[in-house]
């Protein structure tokens, strides 16, 4: 109780369901406009460009003019029955204090890094924002992470600060010693930490009077870690070009959003996705972003809060839409679900078919990774080749390509490349921060190499068909083999393993670990190991990675 009060004073939170108030219909047709995607084409690469500038003060702008209607900017909701909205003159409002916090309490400079583990609750919204504001980039990283992920990142990174919550705030503690870089920690929490800054105090004293930096469109803005085959995550460093390609034409045909939508994107926090689809795509169209705080994935949650609250739009896994087909056998015709989209991981044709017809809604897929952002996708509207993952979304210029960069002929198996010279297009990542030899092995004559093997037809569709590396993508989270090999390695009982994919009917791939044990545990008993191992994995790494099952005394097979 005490919790949900203090949450009442600072932002505003309101019990149940009260209902929302479409847009006029005047509004709901609109284009933006004055500030907004008809100034550039999809090629133009304007000097400066500040999301928070340049969008959410614009729709701050709208609002006290009276041209957009009553829709909150964010609603987010939890299964007690809690409720924030804000509009988006509160939110221009408390980003400028947050921005405040970083620079005047914090004293972080533009262009200092800020490590960014939260789960999903409205501050996540207020630091990136604040963040753009003050020029400082902001890392993104999964609440599932361990002590062992959290000191990689504040090391390779050199971070100079951290905000997160009570879960991590002592794995934090644990291994500041070793970040001499980093100076400030911030705790979202209704209780204090010694050592920790409250933000949520810091907010609510902070003044709101801020200057936005003039940012370069080509300055840092993000950094994403992502998996791969060998060695660590790397940083894959985003530049403003990220949130101006959401303003592109061609980019805003995707969804084709509207201020009287309401979007629901179900993504971890961690994730590229979740910067694009729960912030970047919704906003620049002045849409609302609908956010359930989803503590733990659950089928039949999803499917009454697509029933409870006026979505118009989801953006989700291929897994969520499976496991609420396999798991929801009542009815799925949603009152306000209008449009449906998916990526991060493969899509059967027959999922597609399904959930159209159990909804009445088409499913479309798009595509991306940590270094593109979505970069290709069946646009809303256009016509869905089952298996396809559509076509390329302008600026990118998507070709099959073979090892050495050229271009292969329609219908031929090959790389998906994406043009960078003559220019390299906005919204691309700028490079692996700190690693020009893992850049350089991604640049293949004109283009960036994906690593993802596809084909392309006659009208442009790709296709996927896989990886040509190891990694692995269990439910749209990237695994790399290694990091698992790493966290078995740690044990005294492992002498050799090697990761690999396997098939998986929910989530389409996942981890599979042949373990050789050392010969002081060849007669452990064979469960309590395999449940040693797996607590001994997810206590050193995000847990979806850990081991479930054994399947021979002498060499142990897992799958995650």
């Amino acid at each position: 109780m005490q919790r949900l009060m203090s949450l009442q004073v600072l932002w505003g939170i309101r019990k149940s369901y009260h209902g929302f108030h479409p847009a006029p219909w005047y509004l709901c047709c609109r284009s933006l406009s004055g500030a907004g995607t008809l100034r550039w084409n999809d090629y133009d690469r304007p000097k400066e460009f500040n999301f928070a500038s340049d969008v959410l003060d614009y729709w701050t702008q709208m609002e006290q003019e009276g041209k957009r209607g009553p829709n909150p900017a964010l609603w987010w909701v939890n299964n007690q029955g809690d409720e924030v909205k804000w509009s988006f003159r509160e939110m221009t409002d408390l980003s400028r204090r947050a921005a405040n916090v970083f620079t005047q309490t914090c004293g972080l400079q533009q262009g200092d890094r800020l490590a960014l583990i939260l789960p999903r609750v409205p501050e996540w919204w207020l630091v990136v924002i604040g963040c753009i504001r003050a020029g400082i980039i902001f890392m993104p990283g999964t609440t599932q992470m361990k002590a062992k992920d959290i000191l990689y990142r504040l090391q390779v990174s050199k971070a100079q600060g951290i905000m997160t919550t009570d879960t991590l705030a002592p794995e934090v503690d644990s291994l500041v010693s070793e970040c001499p870089a980093l100076k400030t920690k911030l705790l979202v929490s209704d209780h204090s930490r010694h050592g920790w800054l409250d933000f949520r105090s810091l907010i609510k004293s902070a003044s709101p009077d801020h200057t936005c930096i003039k940012s370069k469109t080509l300055d840092p803005m993000a950094i994403f870690f992502t998996s791969g085959t060998t060695g660590f995550p790397k940083m894959a460093k985003h530049s403003h070009g990220l949130a101006l390609r959401s303003f592109l034409p061609s980019c805003r045909k995707c969804l084709q959003l509207k201020t009287s939508d309401v979007l629901w994107s179900i993504s971890d926090p961690g994730w590229i996705l979740a910067v694009l689809g729960c912030l970047f795509e919704p906003w620049t169209s002045g849409s609302t972003i609908f956010i359930h705080h989803l503590p733990q994935f659950d089928p039949k949650v999803i499917q009454e809060t697509l029933f409870k609250y006026p979505i118009t739009q989801c953006l989700a896994a291929p897994a969520v839409y499976r496991m609420i087909l396999q798991q929801i056998p009542t009815s799925l015709r949603f009152p306000a679900l209008e449009h449906c989209i998916t990526g991060g991981e493969a899509l059967l044709p027959e999922e597609q078919e399904e959930w159209r017809r159990r909804t009445g809604v088409l499913l479309y897929e798009v595509y991306g990774q940590s270094e593109t952002g979505i970069s290709c996708g069946t646009l809303r509207g256009m016509k869905i080749k089952p298996g396809s993952m559509g076509i390329s979304i302008p600026p990118f210029d998507i070709q099959i390509i073979d090892e050495k960069g050229n271009i292969l002929p329609l219908n031929t198996e090959g790389n998906i490349g994406i043009r960078i010279k003559p220019t390299k297009p906005i919204g691309l990542f700028m490079c692996y921060e700190d690693n020009p030899v893992k850049t350089a092995e991604v640049e293949c004559g004109d283009f960036y190499n994906t690593g993802d093997r596809a084909t392309m037809d006659e009208e442009g569709y790709i296709w996927f068909l896989g990886r040509n590396d190891d990694i692995i993508n269990s439910s749209g989270y990237r695994i790399g083999p290694a990091e698992v090999e790493n966290a078995l390695a740690e044990h005294p009982a492992v002498a050799e393993s090697a990761v690999v994919s396997s098939p998986d009917p929910i989530r389409k791939e996942v981890v599979k670990a042949f373990i050789v044990l050392t010969p002081e545990f060849l007669s452990h008993d064979q469960d309590q190991l395999t449940q040693e191992l797996q607590q001994h994995v997810k206590s050193v790494t995000a847990p979806y990675k850990y081991p479930r099952k054994v399947l021979d005394s002498k060499i142990y097979i897992f799958t995650i």
